[in-house]
């Protein structure tokens, strides 16, 4: 990943996550902040393929949760 600028920030770990992270980045070479980074970047890149995914079944009908609730007990699966 190509080296962007970078604001400091503040984040509160988990003492055990801030642990493993610091020992996996003795052992990697890649620093926390790098670690810490790529994670949130991650994180948001699977949110917006969530949301993607989403606006796509939008437009799919639907049935109500009861319909399907009233055909599981008619079919004897409930």
């Amino acid at each position: 990943m190509a080296k962007l600028q970078r604001k400091p920030t503040t984040v509160y770990l988990n003492p055990r996550v801030a642990r493993a992270v610091k020992i996996k980045a003795a052992v990697t070479g890649e620093s926390v902040s790098d670690q810490v980074n790529d994670a949130l970047t991650a994180s948001l890149t699977r949110d917006e393929e969530d949301l993607r995914i989403v606006r796509a079944r939008r437009k799919q009908p639907s049935r109500p949760f009861e319909e399907v609730l009233k055909d599981m007990k008619r079919d004897g699966l409930i």
